[in-house]
């Protein structure tokens, strides 16, 4: 009977980048400023400012959808930009 082994991968290296997350909350222009760019709210971005309607909605179940479309309009308005 062949005995079968099995190997334990090595563990990975981690990246010691210092690299900021790409949101558009950490959107910056091309002069180093922090000033909001054109950029599309990120899937991240949407899903917190929807749980946070939620919460202020009392934490009612039911309206996730709208919750969702609501975050969405939300980000993307003028004012956010």
């Amino acid at each position: 009977m062949a005995k079968s082994t099995t190997t334990t991968p090595s563990p990975r290296k981690r990246s010691t980048s210092k690299k900021p997350a790409a949101g558009a909350a950490e959107a910056r222009k091309p002069n180093g400023s922090s000033a909001p760019t054109d950029v599309d709210p990120t899937e991240d971005d949407i899903r917190l400012r929807a749980y946070q309607r939620y919460l202020e909605r009392g934490g009612e179940h039911g309206a996730d959808f709208d919750d969702w479309l609501e975050a969405e309009k939300d980000l993307r308005s003028p004012r956010h930009n």
